[in-house]
Parts: C-alpha cells; structure tokens; sequence
C-alpha cells in the first residue's frame, strides 16, 4: 500500500497558479522533475521549484494529466478513511438535492466535481454502477467499493463498467464485471417523475442510462402536449416517454442502434403508452433529416441529443460544423412556432460557442428564433466552482418565430 511519506513532483517555475486556484489536474508540462520512483496510482505531493508544498494528488506516468489532485490540505492523508469521509459527503449532497425528486436512479460520485477524481459512481435503484477512469481511482478501488458496501448496506451489488476508452491514456485496460455483491441482472428498471425505464447496466451507454438529463426530460415534457415530435439520437428513448406521458401526439424516435430502440418499445409498454403513437426508425439521423426535409415532413418539437463530437480540441471545427448541420436541418423541419431542444455533451464545447453554432444554422436555414431557456445537466452531476471543465452538458430551447 501507500508509503507515508510520498514521493514529490517538482512544478517548473511559475507554473503553480492553476494550483494555487485549487484546479484539480497537473499537465506534463508543468513538471520540472520527479523526486523518488511513484508507480501509477501511487500519491505524490507537488511541490514548486523552491520547495513550497502545494497539493496531494495521484501519480498517473501514462497520462498528459500527470497528476490529479486529492488534497490541498497538508494534513490530509490519503487512505481509506479519506475516501470514506468524500464518498459520504458525496452522499450526503445528493439526498439533501434530491429529496423531493420522484426518481431511484441518480449520480452518487460525480469525479473531480466531488473530490474524487476519475471517478463515477451511479445508483440504479439497488445497483451501483462505478467507472474508475484514472490511475489513482483505479489504485484504490478496492477500498472505493469496501466503502460504498458500507455507507449503503441496502446496495444488492456494485458494478464495473470502466470499459471506456479514456482509461487506455493512462495506461489502464477496459474492464467491467461484479465488484460486491450479487451479479445484477441484465436489465434493471428505474423511476423518473412518474415515467419508468428499463436499464442495461452491463452493455447500455455510459453506465446504462443518460441520469445527466433528467431535468431536461422533464422540460421537453412540459412542452409536449399536443405536439408531433422528433426525438433524434433516441437511445432507448428517454425523451420520448417523458414527451407521451406529458400528452405528446406522436413521436419519432431515431436512433442507429436497433437493439436501443427494442429498449425505447420496452420502455413505451412499460409506460402503457399507445404504440400507435411512436415510431421507432433505425438509422443516420443526418440523412433522415435529409430525407424528411426533401418530404416535406415537419414537427412540432424536435429534441437534438448527439453523441459526443468533441474528443480534443483538434476535433472542435469539425465537430462545429456536425452541431451546425443538424440544427440547420431541424430548424427547416419545425413548423412556425415549433421548438428545438438541442444539446452538446462535449465539455469542450463552449457555451458562447455553441449558441453561435445554433445561432448561424438558424440563419442558413431563414427561421428567426428565441432562446427560451438555456439547460444544463442534472444537479447530481455538480461542476465544482474550481473545475469549470465539469459544466460539459449544455442545451438550448429554441422557439421558431
């Protein structure tokens, strides 16, 4: 285990301000050098270059983010005891916000945004989910998961599911499967302001379900009746059972995963909601919109929720360029008066960025609009005020006018 006396990384001169603002992430090439032999995982203090201590944080040697920090307090000592007093905080924020929300499905640990960094936990009704997506949450899983077994004893069992690619830059193979307790079952199902869903937890998106959207599904919703909607990079279609429930006419649901879209008419019946009044079509969103526009098909709303575009900043022009076309291609499909409900998940997608994006597709498609409301993620998904890279979730509601 961890020595108690870690070995240092030395900051190059002038290179302390992120930390002095107490940003959790230490690059590559802000370290002069390395003092004694850490492994991956292992804690290190940063230093500055005249010997000043800064922070505690885990060794990730593979990574350009060499260090991630836990502590900023000197006499804070990375162990067991640490982890169990974060996880509970983390715990504690979440039944304080979510004490009135009619859901058994929320973000427990939200990485840096909790002090945990690297570091995802979900709760599916009596299953914890947990992605481990650094060297140093992947060094103490073990006491991660003894943790979680203790503050939440009615847990049936915990879950990996850190088969994602971001754990190949620090080194880490993917990996998933039982940590605690017994194997969950392929399937679990969940509540969500009176709407229920069926969850993969071992193969669906991220760790099974999109909790991230929880608010926001609730204020396409309130939006919904009476409406022939559009519901585009469905998934198991969230929106969609939340849009029927609310009194939606009809809905579309695309996605190009079919057995995602076997999950969204399971989730449909699991409602009891008329089958008459969806239609589930497996495909390319961009060349159905394609299509529709060249059919003279519109909708009433039309909700834009695409995969992440963005993996690095090389990405953004084009990823720029995918946002502006299906928001031009949804804007020419909405009837005078319609709403588009349109996201970006990439955290490097900035907010400014992405209301020019949406702004010039309203142009080139010759709609004139109004933001109604701008949408963020779920408040069990926080953004730490020193980790501004938390807020990756934003949306905009756009009426046609």
């Amino acid at each position: 285990m961890q020595s108690s006396r870690p070995e240092a990384i030395i900051l190059k001169p002038k290179r302390e301000k992120s930390l002095l603002n107490r940003h959790p992430w230490v690059f590559s090439g802000a370290i002069a050098r390395v003092d004694g032999d850490p492994r991956p995982g292992d804690t290190v203090d940063v230093l500055t270059g005249d010997g000043r201590w800064l922070a505690r944080g885990a060794y990730s040697p593979r990574s350009q983010i060499r260090v991630r920090i836990w502590s900023f307090d000197p006499a804070e000592e990375i162990d067991t005891r640490f982890f169990e007093t974060r996880l509970q905080q983390a715990l504690d924020l979440r039944r304080q916000i979510l004490a009135s929300s009619a859901t058994n499905a929320y973000r427990l640990v939200c990485a840096e945004s909790d002090g945990l960094p690297g570091l995802i936990v979900d709760r599916y009704d009596r299953w914890a989910v947990c992605q481990f997506l650094s060297a140093g949450s992947e060094y103490w899983k073990a006491a991660i998961v003894r943790c979680l077994t203790d503050l939440m004893p009615d847990l049936s069992g915990i879950y990996e599911r850190s088969d994602v690619d971001v754990r190949n830059k620090e080194g880490l193979a993917m990996v998933a499967g039982s940590l605690s307790g017994k194997e969950p079952p392929d399937h679990v199902d969940i509540s969500e302001n009176g709407c229920r869903y069926r969850v993969d937890l071992k193969g669906g998106h991220k760790t099974g379900f999109y909790l991230d959207q929880r608010e926001n599904r609730a204020c396409v919703a309130a939006y919904a009746r009476g409406a022939d909607m559009l519901n585009c990079f469905a998934y198991t279609g969230g929106f969609a059972v939340a849009a029927l429930k609310a009194g939606a006419a009809h809905v579309v649901n695309i996605d190009s995963s079919a057995a995602a879209l076997e999950l969204a008419r399971i989730n449909m019946e699991l409602n009891e909601l008329d089958g008459t009044r969806v239609d589930h079509v497996a495909g390319d969103v961009f060349s159905l919109l394609r299509r529709y526009r060249t059919d003279g098909r519109t909708f009433d709303g039309i909700v834009l929720d695409p995969p992440k575009f963005v993996s690095s900043k090389g990405d953004l022009m084009r990823a720029s360029r995918g946002y502006k076309d299906i928001s031009r291609l949804a804007f020419e499909l909405l009837r005078p008066g319609g709403t588009l409900f349109t996201f970006s998940c990439s955290g490097l997608m900035g907010r400014d960025l992405f209301q020019k994006i949406v702004a010039d597709a309203a142009l080139d498609a010759g709609r004139r609009g109004v933001i109604l409301q701008w949408l963020s993620q779920s408040p069990d998904h926080p953004t730490a005020l020193n980790f501004p890279e938390g807020s990756y979730l934003k949306g905009l509601v756009c009426r046609v006018v």
